[in-house]
C-alpha cells in the first residue's frame, strides 16, 4: 500500500475502527494506556482536542452498551467481543495467584484515585497483561531517606496519594508461603512513621500465623493499621469492583 493509499485509508477508519485495530494488534486485549498510545496509528487526528482521551472513553463506553464489538474483563482492560479470556488461577496455583493478586491490588488501587507502583513490572497479570503496564508510577517516588526508600520498593504494591507530595497511603504485600511472612512485614514496618495502612493478602490458613504476629512487639502497638485479606475477599471485591463500575457508567453519562 502506498503512502497516499495508506493516508487515504486513514482518513476512512472511524474511532470505533481504530480502537479495534489497536485491540488487534495486541492480540485482541489491551489496556486504556495501550489504547491511548497507540490510537493515532489508525486515528491520527485522535489527540487534536484537548479531551481526546475523554472523546476516546466515550466512544468505547458507548459500544460497551452496544455489546457489540468490544467487552470490558477488568478495571481498565477491553477487549474484542470473541475474545477467550484465560481461565483465572486457583488458589493452589501460588506462582500464578501472586501476579494475579497483585494486579487486582493495581486495579483497584487506580479505580480509587491513587497512584500505583509495583517492583514486579514483568510479571503477568492476566491475558498477556504485564503488571508494568496497569502500574501508573514506572518508579518509586523517592519521599523520604534513600535507605527507607531502597526496601519499601520492594513491598508487592503500593498505593500513593495522586494530588501533592506522593506519600504512600496503603503497603500491600502478597504472602504465598507462610516462611515469607516476616520479611513482608519486616518491609512494611520501615513505613511506620508514615500515615500509611497496611494490607496482608494469602491463603485464609495463613490468618492465624498474621495473628500471632500482630499480638507481639513491634507490631502490637500499631495493630490496628494492619489487616490480613484472604484470596476469595480480594477477588470478590474485585469483581464487584467492575460490576460496579459498569453500572456507574449506565448511570451515568461522560464518566
Amino acid at each position: 500500500m502506498s503512502k497516499n493509499v495508506q493516508k487515504e485509508f486513514l482518513k476512512m477508519v472511524t474511532k470505533v475502527e481504530a480502537i479495534k485495530k489497536v485491540l488487534e494488534d495486541f492480540n485482541g486485549v489491551a489496556t486504556w494506556e495501550q489504547i491511548y498510545e497507540n490510537i493515532e496509528n489508525f486515528y491520527p487526528s485522535a489527540k487534536v482536542s484537548r479531551e481526546w482521551k475523554a472523546g476516546i472513553r466515550g466512544v468505547l463506553y458507548r459500544e460497551l452498551k452496544n455489546n457489540r464489538i468490544f467487552k470490558k474483563i477488568g478495571l481498565g482492560i477491553y477487549a474484542l467481543k470473541d475474545y477467550e479470556e484465560e481461565e483465572k488461577p486457583k488458589p493452589e496455583e501460588r506462582r500464578r495467584m501472586h501476579p494475579y493478586i497483585e494486579g487486582i491490588c493495581l486495579e483497584i488501587g487506580r479505580f480509587e484515585g491513587f497512584e500505583t507502583y509495583t517492583p514486579d513490572k514483568s510479571a503477568v497479570f492476566t491475558d498477556g497483561i504485564y503488571l508494568g503496564q496497569i502500574a501508573t508510577l514506572l518508579e518509586i517516588p523517592q519521599f523520604t531517606y534513600p535507605e527507607i526508600v531502597n526496601v519499601v520498593r520492594r513491598i508487592d504494591v503500593l498505593w500513593f496519594n495522586s494530588v501533592g507530595f506522593k506519600f504512600p497511603k496503603y503497603a500491600i504485600e502478597v504472602v504465598d508461603a507462610a516462611g515469607t511472612l516476616t520479611d513482608a512485614l519486616n518491609r512494611c514496618f520501615q513505613l511506620v512513621y508514615f500515615n500509611t495502612n497496611f494490607t496482608i493478602v494469602g491463603p485464609v490458613e495463613y490468618k492465624d500465623k498474621f495473628e500471632g504476629k500482630m499480638n507481639n512487639e513491634p507490631y502490637l502497638r500499631i495493630r490496628e493499621r494492619f489487616e490480613f485479606k484472604d484470596y476469595k475477599i480480594v477477588t470478590d471485591f474485585y469483581e464487584y469492583s467492575v460490576k460496579m463500575d459498569e453500572v456507574r457508567k449506565g448511570f451515568f453519562r461522560g464518566v
